[in-house]
């Protein structure tokens, strides 16, 4: 999707959708109101993941340019209403397959989009400092999610107002294991899902954990279901 890539690629891509004809290196120097070799730059980058292409030459009354437009999976990174679709695939698989594989899928697909947004925090080694970026990523992505710091909590939490696949998820909830796996994916470690609007929470908030911690934790759950004393509690 779009909102995963830097602004300025958005804006380039923009241009691009808004000109099927395909547009010049100068022409999208003039409507990004960047250089040439930024222009450069940004193309060589989106022609490496296949969202564009390099089209026939043009004329420009010097050497001939070539044009660049949109691949169809450049297309496709523009939002469609694709939520109706999405609920029939899932309830597909949940019947075919049973909820456990349906999880699993999700939980790969997560996966597969956390790898992706790790790109953009490439440089980023402190995890604190990840989990501040990736609730702005979030946001990018619909969210209304922010960094708070829990008392007691080593790590910054997220806590997000809405989710985008809460519709889905109130049928669904196996689609919140997409979530916990493309932020574990992101930031390294383990995903606690401390509080979920689809179970009648006020947000949905995300700590992060060692997974030493998260299977201490899974523990003391299953003892407290048999009827055992934990030594800690924690929400799962």
């Amino acid at each position: 999707m779009i909102a995963l890539l830097g602004l300025r690629q958005q804006q380039l891509l923009t241009l691009l959708l808004q000109n099927k004809e395909g547009l010049t290196v100068e022409d999208l120097s003039k409507g990004l109101g960047i250089t040439d070799n930024a222009v450069r730059q940004h193309l060589t980058a989106l022609e490496r993941d296949g969202i564009v292409a390099k089209g026939e030459t043009q004329s420009t009354g010097g050497r001939p340019e070539h044009l660049y437009g949109l691949t169809a999976v450049g297309e496709e990174l523009f939002p469609r209403h694709y939520s109706w679709f999405a609920e029939l695939l899932i309830n597909s698989l949940r019947e075919e397959q049973g909820t456990d594989a349906l999880r699993e899928r999700l939980e790969g697909m997560g996966k597969a989009v956390g790898r992706q947004v790790a790109t953009r925090l490439a440089g980023v080694k402190d995890k604190g400092q990840r989990i501040r970026a990736l609730a702005g990523i979030m946001r990018e992505l619909g969210y209304q999610s922010g960094s708070i710091d829990p008392t007691k909590e080593k790590w910054p939490a997220i806590e997000a107002t809405n989710c985008v696949f809460h519709n889905l998820a109130k049928c669904y909830p196996e689609v919140c294991h997409f979530d916990l796996a493309m932020m574990s994916e992101v930031v390294g470690c383990d995903v606690v899902h401390d509080e979920c609007m689809v179970r009648g929470g006020h947000v949905c908030r995300f700590k992060f954990k060692e997974r030493r911690q998260v299977a201490r934790l899974v523990g003391n759950l299953r003892h407290s279901e048999q009827g055992d004393r934990p030594a800690t509690t924690s929400k799962p």
